[in-house]
């Protein structure tokens, strides 16, 4: 950060950013994709700590890779095509969106721990501020708002 003072410019400590981190992969659907985004998530969890001075610990990390490994899965299985991860984040949040080529929004199940499979989507909304799904012209967007800290 500076202060300008009568024209002359002062440094008063270390620069903040002020747009979010964005960062986006695309994935085939080939085997490995998913260990792949997840190896994504945490290299921008890295750099949320390094450029945003994110205080972001396991605990918070672990829920976040859980959600991308979770949005990345269902776009593996229930797509006929490529998907596209989209992370962007600040020093609190993460926005975590996954893009594929169905238009079939996801559909999410009451609870029954008797059921072998299909909580994918009910473990997004328990560790999410926030989950949303949309059509959009090529298909579908899957986001889910992540606090870093609660």
């Amino acid at each position: 950060m500076t202060e300008d003072l009568d024209g002359a410019v002062i440094p008063t400590g270390f620069d903040v950013p002020v747009e979010p981190l964005r960062r986006a992969a695309h994935y085939t659907g080939e085997p490995g994709c998913i260990a792949e985004a997840r190896a994504f998530a945490a290299r921008f969890v890295d750099q949320l700590r390094t450029e945003w001075c994110a205080e972001i610990d396991e605990r918070a990390c672990g829920e976040l890779l859980l959600v991308v490994s979770e949005l990345v899965t269902n776009a593996d299985r229930h797509s006929n095509g490529p998907y596209i991860l989209e992370l962007e984040g600040t020093d609190s949040a993460v926005a975590v969106s996954v893009l594929d080529s169905s238009v079939a929004l996801p559909r999410r199940f009451p609870r029954d721990p008797e059921r072998i499979g299909r909580h994918g989507l009910e473990i997004v909304h328990a560790l999410a501020a926030d989950v949303r799904a949309e059509r959009v012209p090529v298909g579908k967007r899957v986001s889910a708002f992540v606090l870093l800290s609660r």
